[in-house]
């Protein structure tokens, strides 16, 4: 793999390149996402579903509705996330990637979500709710 933009798990068997530059680097304060990560705030860099490649193992997934969260078998590392309602865009896990350094945030988002003691003073923008503006879910037809 020689991507300019590379990650993967904790112990090496999911690996994963993106050969485009990222579309979206935030922080999500959503529940959702503190389950799944294990952590008060996530961090996410997205990239062209088409960009996108994996090697090694294969991830496992987790599809809840139009969400699909992906993992690594073996170590349990979180990978990424994907929704059908946002388009083709993968957001793989920012402590995933190989230089996570390389990708500075630029929004906050769920901050109604957001934990009362995490205080993060970056003067970024926040997003009371999404920073991506998500489709109807072709499951049930609501909105999110």
């Amino acid at each position: 793999m020689t991507a300019l933009h590379a990650g993967g798990c904790r112990c090496g068997a999911v690996r994963f390149e993106a050969a485009a530059e990222p579309v979206h680097v935030s922080y999500c304060h959503c529940a959702d996402c503190r389950h799944a990560s294990g952590a008060p705030v996530s961090a996410f860099v997205g990239f062209p579903a088409d960009a996108v490649s994996f090697g090694g193992e294969a991830p496992r997934a987790y599809i809840n509705g139009p969400v699909t969260r992906s993992f690594c078998a073996s170590c349990g590392s979180p990978i990424a996330y994907a929704d059908s309602r946002i388009g083709e865009t993968i957001y793989f896990m920012l402590g995933a990637m190989d230089a996570p350094q390389d990708y500075r945030p630029t929004l906050h988002a769920y901050v109604r979500e957001q934990l009362p003691f995490l205080h993060m003073p970056d003067g970024l923008p926040r997003h009371v709710k999404s920073s991506v503006t998500r489709d109807e879910d072709p499951a049930d037809g609501t909105p999110s």
